[in-house]
């Protein structure tokens, strides 16, 4: 196990997911001209393979994202950020999506009952044919619908409208539904893979150190299946962990490629900048009455 600053803060293997940036002038942020496409190095040094005596090689990893989810539902009630994501749909790999995004995750009281529902906001900012889009879902709230407007020349003819989220109109060009969106869900869906995934024992995992994201330190945790199975969702998944904030700031996901010497091809990957966390977004955040939206 490497000796890595988010390794030794969690027990050693702990892993949180939390993407945000600033929500500092939204307006500027707008700006097309200031959107690029993040630029990430994974090193070349050699990886820190994981011990795997008496112990699926997936196992390390689990842990990691179990006590990460731990660490999420403790301490993390909501986030800021831009959210760049690129996802392959229906054998098609879209363009790069930038999104302002802000997300509170559902709060508990002492007798576990929801004090502070799920809550997501989102405004795409680029590409041009999405650009002034607005999505929001509030958990148990609307009839379990999410309310949505075009931006753009189609913004000025459509109407506001409220969709289920899993519906075809609000599925399209998505490759999850909102009601999946945000690190603590993305946390969920790897362990639910990860536990599936060890019914078989050809899985390589392994860390490497001084990868970057953009100017960020990052140390990744790979996971790769040599062996292509019609169960395996993946050739190799990558999750970034910035060392210095010591959360993971990007995942990515690749499928299997045509030969030993082309690179795999992108499934999807998110990746996360400028992160902020609990800056005390409140249910006006989540209203489609908020005066700094265009629903």
């Amino acid at each position: 196990m490497p000796n890595h600053p988010i390794l030794r803060q969690m027990s050693r293997r702990a892993f949180i997911g939390c993407a945000t940036v600033a929500t500092a002038s939204l307006a500027m942020a707008q700006q097309p001209g200031q959107f690029r496409e993040p630029v990430y190095r994974v090193s070349k040094a050699k990886n820190e393979p994981v011990s795997t005596v008496d112990s699926h090689p997936l196992d390390p990893a689990l842990d990691i994202a179990r006590k990460g989810l731990e660490h999420i539902r403790a301490n993390i009630r909501d986030y800021t950020c831009t959210l760049v994501k690129r996802e392959r749909i229906k054998g098609e790999l879209n363009d790069h999506e930038f999104i302002h995004m802000r997300v509170r995750n559902r709060q508990y009281d002492a007798e576990n009952n929801i004090t502070v529902p799920f809550s997501v906001y989102m405004y795409f900012m680029k590409p041009a044919h999405v650009r002034g889009r607005e999505v929001i879902y509030v958990e148990g709230r609307n009839n379990g619908k999410l309310c949505a407007h075009e931006g753009g020349t189609k913004g000025k003819l459509l109407p506001t409208v409220w969709l289920q989220p899993d519906s075809m109109l609000a599925m399209q060009g998505q490759l999850y539904p909102i009601t999946e969106v945000g690190i603590e869900n993305l946390v969920l869906k790897l362990i639910e893979r990860g536990t599936a995934e060890r019914k078989h024992p050809d899985v390589e995992v392994n860390f490497k150190k001084n990868a970057k994201v953009n100017d960020r330190v990052c140390t990744v945790l790979e996971i790769r299946h040599p062996t292509q199975r019609p169960e395996y969702e993946f050739y190799l998944a990558q999750v970034f962990i910035d060392d210095e904030m010591n959360i993971p700031i990007r995942y990515a996901a690749y499928g299997w490629p045509d030969s030993p010497k082309s690179q795999p091809p992108v499934l999807e990957e998110y990746t996360y900048l400028d992160i902020k966390v609990n800056v005390g977004l409140t249910d006006y955040d989540f209203d489609p009455k908020n005066e700094n939206y265009n629903f």
